[in-house]
């Protein structure tokens, strides 16, 4: 893919992380494959903007086959040349937030823009009750960010948007997010997700955004955007 070489001879002082490929089956499907990999690997700062949705180009590469019931993992890297899966290897540990994935049905993966209504949530992970940050388990477990594909979706293709926050006041804090494009096969379609729209879905005003979380320490967190979809255990 073209768009990697920029990303790729970057200086590392202008890194943050980025969504460098999927794992299936165990299996790393490859570096950028099936990925919209942007320009760019900073952040997106401003919620308003429609490269809130994916944050890269459509691939044009294709998509990757998934069953629905399957646990796929998005592998982040602080750069794209990054070869270790140490925490420095993956992002700064500084920045401390959520982790968030949603999917979105569409007609093509490889050539929907991902902009719009469409997004259901089906992962997160916040802050726990010993105040570990969701970013720091992905940062502390080789990058790896683990999203369910559910099984009661209806069989298509599929974006798949997964989000590194770092979480800070309004403006300041950073969204880190690419998408995947997927064939998800063997859904059943038993249950129909309600959707949000990117932009939309989040507002630089909502608790989970705008918040300061080191002066006073924090002791609660309300991950932004909807409810996590509830899905129908087969």
């Amino acid at each position: 893919m073209k768009i990697l070489a920029p990303l790729v001879l970057a200086s590392a002082a202008s890194a943050h992380t980025i969504f460098s490929s999927l794992k299936v089956n165990n299996v790393n499907q490859g570096l950028g494959e099936g990925v919209r990999v942007p320009t760019y690997n900073g952040p997106i700062e401003d919620v308003t903007s429609a490269s809130i949705a994916c944050n890269g180009l459509p691939n044009t590469v294709g998509s990757t086959s998934v069953e629905a019931g399957a646990i796929v993992s998005v592998i982040w890297r602080y750069m794209l040349s990054t070869t270790g899966d140490s925490p420095a290897d993956v992002m700064d540990s500084a920045h401390k937030g959520p982790t968030i994935a949603y999917l979105k049905k569409v007609d093509n993966a490889a050539t929907d823009s991902g902009v719009g209504n469409g997004w259901f949530k089906i992962q997160q992970d916040g802050m726990d009750s010993s105040g570990v940050w969701g970013t720091e388990r992905v940062i502390n477990g080789k990058g790896r960010q683990s999203i369910k594909i559910p099984e009661c979706i209806a069989p298509g293709q599929y974006l798949l948007r997964a989000e590194m926050h770092s979480a800070g006041n309004y403006p300041g804090a950073q969204f880190y997010m690419e998408c995947a494009q997927l064939n998800v096969v063997a859904g059943t379609g038993a249950k129909t997700p309600s959707t949000v729209g990117f932009p939309g879905a989040y507002s630089g005003s909502a608790p989970g955004i705008k918040i300061k979380i080191y002066l006073p320490p924090v002791t609660s967190y309300t991950v932004p955007g909807p409810d996590v979809f509830v899905f129908v255990q087969l």
